[in-house]
C-alpha cells in the first residue's frame, strides 16, 4: 500500500481523545483529523486513509450518537477495537489560576463527565463540538476567565497550562473504539479470542425478539451488547447492533445466528475480531 495511505482517520481535531487513541493503536501512522464521522469513513473508502477509528460507547456518557446509524452503510468492516481510558485536564493560557476562571468549554460529553470540578469552582459551562477545538480555541481567545476541558495533548499543541489534571468524576471513565478498514478480512475461527459485531431487524410478528435471541442462550453463547434504534423515519421499524463472543464458523455461533435468521430479516456481520486484552480487566464484563 502506499505510503499516503498511511494514516488512520478519526472525527475531531489533532488533540483529541480520538487523535490520542489513533496514537495508541497505531504509532507507526500519521493521524486524520475529520469534521464529521461521515467523512471519517469516506476518508478510507477514496483511500485517503488506511484506518478509520471511531468511538462506539463510554462507561460513563453511554453510546456515542448516531454511530449505530453509521455504522452499517458506512462500506468498512470492524477489524478490531480499542478501550482508551479519558484523562481530562482543565487547561488555561499561561499565567492563568483556578481563581481567575469563569467558563469552561469543552465536548458535552466531556462537561457531564466532569460535573464535580465545575460545580466545585462554579463555572459556567459552554459546549464545543470537540475538546480539542476548545482548547484551541482557549488558547485563541487568550482570557484568563475562560478554560477548557481537553487532553494533555491538546493542552503541549496549543500552549496551554493544565491547571488540574485527571478531573474526570469517574476513575473508570473509558471509551471503546473500533478500527474499520475497507474490505477488512474476518479474524480466523480459532485465532484467539473474538468477538462478532452484527445488525438485525424482526420480523414484525408477538414475541420475535424473543425467539429471535433464544437461539444465543440455548447454544451457550455469550452477548456482550445489545442496542436498538429506529429506522425509517417512523416509531414502529427497529433495528438492533449486537456483539456476541465467537466466531460465525464456530458450531455453536453458527446455530445460533441459523436461529437468528428465522425470525429476522437483513442479518448483517459487520466484523469478526480479536477482543481487546483490556476487556478481562473489566469487572463483571458482559451479560450472559
Amino acid at each position: 500500500m502506499a505510503e499516503t495511505n498511511k494514516r488512520i482517520a478519526f472525527q475531531g481535531e489533532i488533540g483529541a481523545n480520538s487523535d490520542l487513541a489513533c496514537r495508541a493503536v497505531r504509532p507507526d501512522m500519521e493521524t486524520l483529523p475529520c469534521h464529521t464521522f461521515e467523512e471519517t469513513f469516506a476518508a478510507v473508502s477514496d483511500g485517503t486513509a488506511e484506518l478509520a477509528l471511531i468511538p462506539i460507547d463510554n462507561s460513563v456518557a453511554g453510546r456515542v450518537a448516531d454511530i449505530h446509524h453509521l455504522l452499517p452503510d458506512s462500506g468498512l468492516t470492524i477489524i478490531g477495537e480499542h478501550f482508551q481510558r479519558v484523562e481530562h485536564h482543565l487547561l488555561a493560557v499561561k499565567g492563568a489560576a483556578l481563581g481567575d476562571l469563569t467558563h469552561v468549554h469543552s465536548h458535552v460529553h466531556a462537561l457531564n463527565q466532569c460535573r464535580d470540578v465545575i460545580q466545585e469552582l462554579g463555572l459556567v459551562a459552554i459546549v464545543h463540538v470537540d475538546t480539542a477545538a476548545a482548547a484551541r480555541d482557549i488558547a485563541e481567545r487568550g482570557e484568563k476567565q475562560h478554560a477548557a476541558i481537553a487532553s494533555a495533548l491538546a493542552g503541549e499543541i496549543y500552549g496551554l497550562n493544565s491547571l488540574r489534571a485527571n478531573i474526570e468524576d469517574a476513575e473508570h471513565n473509558t471509551t471503546r473504539f473500533l478500527v474499520m478498514a475497507l474490505d477488512g478480512a474476518r479474524a480466523a475461527p480459532g485465532s484467539g479470542e473474538l468477538i462478532t459485531s452484527f445488525v438485525f431487524r424482526v420480523r414484525n410478528v408477538p414475541a420475535a425478539l424473543y425467539k429471535a435471541l433464544g437461539g444465543f442462550a440455548t447454544n451457550g453463547i455469550n452477548m456482550t451488547k445489545l442496542e436498538s434504534y429506529l429506522v425509517g423515519g417512523g416509531f414502529v421499524a427497529a433495528q438492533f447492533y449486537a456483539e456476541v463472543d465467537g466466531h460465525p464458523d464456530d458450531t455453536n455461533l453458527a446455530l445460533a445466528l441459523e436461529e437468528l435468521a428465522f425470525y429476522s430479516h437483513e442479518v448483517r456481520i459487520l466484523g469478526v475480531y480479536p477482543a481487546d486484552p483490556f476487556r478481562k480487566s473489566m469487572n463483571g464484563a458482559g451479560a450472559q
